[in-house]
């Protein structure tokens, strides 16, 4: 494929060569957002179009709001690995990845400029009007990997993605003391936290043990919901935060 014409209106395009046709029949509902974890946007656009890198995403949104689309939406780009969300885990068939240009964790982990999460959510918007994609299913590349992935990370505005009707989101729940779950603990609890994170999409197993998958889960949910601490215990802030989530899914106008 030598070219084509933009999803999106206004972006660029960079063609990778890193995509395959989406598998079973299966279309895009989800949005995954990342970081690049990258020195510079331009390495890293450089990477997810170098065909020994095998790996890309439908977009890269630049620091300045300049949007790059590497990879058709009807496509099925190469830049979830391996995860899983409601059960789903080939979520490059099931979704639309946007790389979002920024260190990273690893290489300072400045915040996000204004005008690139302008750009993130434009582009959202658009995404989520093309292919029906509902609030809940704006996902962090760390939601659906927990044990590998830290992206986009605590610093990523998704309150200010929510209040432009971007997302799954409510205010976390006050930090404060309290009865805590965390690992090594077991019984009861810990088995109604797995059912409550399980039902809400993430891969957990409902066992009673607060094991390492358990905390790298609890982890995940934090960076995305409760970014004010995240240290994978379960405070009642975590636990707070997590049951107003589900209260806003369950009881949300049909």
């Amino acid at each position: 494929m030598s070219g084509f014409a933009p999803d999106q209106a206004g972006a660029e395009v960079r063609v990778s060569p890193n995509f395959g046709p989406r598998r079973d029949g299966k279309r895009a509902d989800a949005i995954i957002l990342h970081y690049t974890g990258m020195e510079t946007g331009e390495a890293a656009e450089a990477w997810l179009s170098n065909p020994a890198s095998e790996v890309s995403a439908h977009y890269l949104v630049h620091e300045d709001g300049r949007i790059v689309q590497m990879v058709r939406e009807a496509d099925r780009a190469w830049h979830a690995g391996a995860g899983s969300w409601h059960g789903e885990t080939d979520m490059n068939s099931r979704s639309v990845g946007i790389e979002i240009v920024n260190p990273g964790h690893f290489l300072g982990y400045p915040e996000f400029p204004d005008r690139q999460i302008e750009a993130v959510i434009e582009l959202c918007r658009g995404i989520s009007l093309r292919h029906g994609v509902a609030p809940e299913r704006v996902l962090a590349h760390s939601d659906i990997a927990p044990a590998r992935k830290v992206d986009p990370g605590e610093k990523f505005p998704w309150d200010r993605l929510a209040a432009a009707g971007i997302g799954h989101f409510v205010g976390p729940a006050p930090l404060r003391e309290g009865e805590a779950l965390a690992r090594g603990s077991q019984g009861e609890g810990v088995e109604k936290l797995q059912s409550m994170l399980e039902f809400y999409g993430y891969g957990v197993d409902i066992s009673g043990i607060f094991d390492e998958a358990t905390w790298q889960v609890v982890t995940a949910f934090q960076r995305h919901f409760r970014p004010a601490w995240v240290d994978g215990v379960v405070d009642p802030s975590t636990v707070e935060t997590l049951q107003a989530l589900l209260a806003k899914l369950v009881n949300k106008p049909a």
